[in-house]
């Protein structure tokens, strides 16, 4: 299969990624196996696999949603194809492999502009921090019931 990101792009995600990505980051992909049930599954781990090899502080574990049963549940996947963006503990952690699961995700393609929000969304979880002002982390906090946040994006 052809490469989906030109090495103009590559070049310029290289760019961000060297100045910015601060620690490690775990893409967790869940697919199928079956194309029919998931068009998108190639595409998208594909994407993943290209954007994941820029940077050595990003990692990709690949998943099968009817295979891996357990872990999709852990994290909550019901779809696919879906990415997971979590932060890995530092490979100098005496638990290296620990993930920590922000909620962040990815149901589809990530391509268009989809595809800086991806860039972005790594960006963040590497930093740690999700550049929220103190006020809305203030009235977050202040939360009393969990709240489910999806938001929905369309390229019409």
């Amino acid at each position: 299969m052809p490469p989906l990101l030109s090495d103009s792009i590559l070049s310029q995600v290289k760019e961000v990624f060297d100045t910015q990505l601060k620690l490690p980051v775990e893409v967790l992909f869940f697919g199928r196996k079956d194309e029919h049930s998931c068009p998108y599954c190639a595409d998208t781990r594909q994407l993943a696999e290209e954007v994941m090899a820029i940077s050595d502080k990003l990692h990709l574990t690949v998943y099968d949603l009817d295979q891996d049963v357990q872990t999709a549940q852990t994290y909550h996947v019901d779809k696919t194809p879906t990415l997971v963006i979590a932060a890995r503990a530092g490979d100098d952690s005496p638990h290296e492999d620990t993930l920590t699961d922000y909620g962040v995700r990815f149901v589809g393609l990530p391509s268009g502009h989809e595809f800086s929000s991806l860039i972005h969304s790594l960006l963040l979880v590497s930093g740690r921090d999700s550049g929220l002002n103190p006020q809305t982390r203030q009235l977050l906090g202040e939360l009393k019931k969990p709240v489910h946040l999806q938001v929905f994006v369309t390229p019409t």
